[in-house]
């Protein structure tokens, strides 16, 4: 067990009338296919006990976006991850918008929605564009290729950390650096012990990068220095928003680009409606991130005495909230288990909900479209070209491999 993590987990037994599962939510089985055990835990109740950690669960959309939109009762702030930081101490860098409630979080909301508005999003979308574009011409070329470290993961590395205003040295830190930090939300298993030394050397790297001197003045990164400036936030905070800008922007998006063309090759007839149609790029997107949600789970803590799904609970006890399960919930959504690029997908947590909604939606967005668009006007058909491999995360779902072959249009 890892010396960073202290112990974990609440009583053994469930409470009273809460049903009870041995499943174990961070295990290579369940990563592999986790459907069967989203359907066994969302027909169980509104609010289930998993045995083995000793805390409780929700899987349905409503008691999943309960738990989301009230901050005030279910807490960010002591961790989002399985350990309690008031009673474990904290043992991650302090995030000042991930794992902050109001009035932390406000300010740095603030910041960072201004950073990541709307309006900055409009004047990235032809630098961007003409990135997808060369990147799907030089892959059309290849005809046979792997569409996860080719395509989902070189896009963001190009266009991500040019957008903040990061130097082009050392870009590949990004992924070992988020890899570590979102298997630091599950329990201290073999998948986070085998990130964190492949890690190691990101730390003081993503550090440096995140200090004004080595950021370049039109980046957004400059925008949170900025409002440091005028007094919004400390300087030292504006250092800590661009850390979490860093920590969060790559691998959530590279999962979100990996899930759209796995099932785009999964589901042919949705390629064609997207050729067919190319407005609906960001719509296929939207539906990638419904369908596989690329962000899995993740927990809150109790702050006051209150119920959910039927059970009393006291202050301090954590709750899983899995994501991927409410996303495919049939309670919520019609033929949830099927990709369609057409489906309504208003409402879904993909991006969570509430006042800790993905603040960098719309970049992730932004990239997932032209992407997609590119492809659609490039790339005729989409096949596997081999098997696919998952790469194992505790929060995150994605891939490691994803061979295609593609023809030109």
């Amino acid at each position: 067990m890892s010396t960073l993590f202290p112990a974990l987990g609440g009583p053994a037994e469930a409470p009273p009338g809460v049903p009870a599962l041995d499943a174990d939510p961070f295990s290579a089985g369940f990563f592999a296919d986790p459907y069967p055990v989203h359907g066994q835990l969302r027909e169980a109740g509104p609010f289930v006990w998993l045995s083995q950690y000793g805390i409780g669960a929700v899987a349905r959309y409503a008691e999943v976006r309960q738990v989301l939109m009230d901050w005030e009762t279910f807490s960010s702030a002591r961790g989002v991850g399985m350990a309690d930081f008031v009673k474990h101490g904290r043992f991650r860098l302090p995030s000042i918008i991930l794992e902050a409630d109001p009035p932390q979080h406000t300010r740095s909301r603030a910041v960072l929605g201004r950073a990541l508005s709307s309006v900055v999003m409009k004047g990235l979308r032809e630098k961007f564009a003409a990135e997808a574009d060369r990147i799907v011409d030089e892959l059309v070329v290849k005809g046979t290729f792997d569409a996860c470290t080719d395509l989902a993961e070189a896009f963001p590395l190009r266009v991500f950390p040019d957008a903040i205003g990061m130097k082009r040295e050392g870009r590949d830190n990004l992924l070992p650096y988020g890899d570590m930090v979102f298997n630091s939300f599950g329990p201290p298993n073999t998948f986070f012990e085998a990130s964190a030394p492949r890690a190691a050397a990101a730390f003081p790297w993503v550090e440096t990068q995140a200090l004004r001197e080595n950021l370049a003045p039109e980046g957004f990164g400059e925008i949170c220095y900025q409002a440091a400036d005028r007094g919004e936030i400390t300087h030292d905070e504006a250092g800590k928003l661009v850390r979490a800008m860093l920590t969060a922007g790559v691998d959530t998006t590279v999962n979100g680009i990996g899930a759209a063309v796995y099932a785009m090759a999964r589901f042919p007839e949705q390629w064609r409606k997207l050729r067919d149609n190319r407005t609906l790029a960001r719509a296929a997107f939207e539906e990638a991130v419904r369908f596989e949600s690329p962000v899995q789970t993740f927990f809150r803590t109790t702050t006051r005495p209150t119920e959910l799904g039927g059970c009393p609970l006291a202050e301090g006890e954590k709750i899983l909230m899995f994501l991927g399960a409410a996303n495919r919930d049939p309670r919520k959504w019609e033929n949830p288990d099927t990709y369609d690029i057409q489906r309504a997908t208003a409402g879904h947590v993909g991006f969570g909900a509430g006042i800790h909604m993905c603040v960098g939606q719309l970049l992730a967005r932004l990239e997932g479209e032209v992407v997609l668009d590119a492809m659609a006007r490039k790339i005729s058909t989409i096949d596997l070209a081999g098997t696919p491999e998952r790469r194992y995360n505790n929060t995150l779902r994605g891939l490691s491999r994803l061979p295609v072959t593609v023809t030109a249009a």
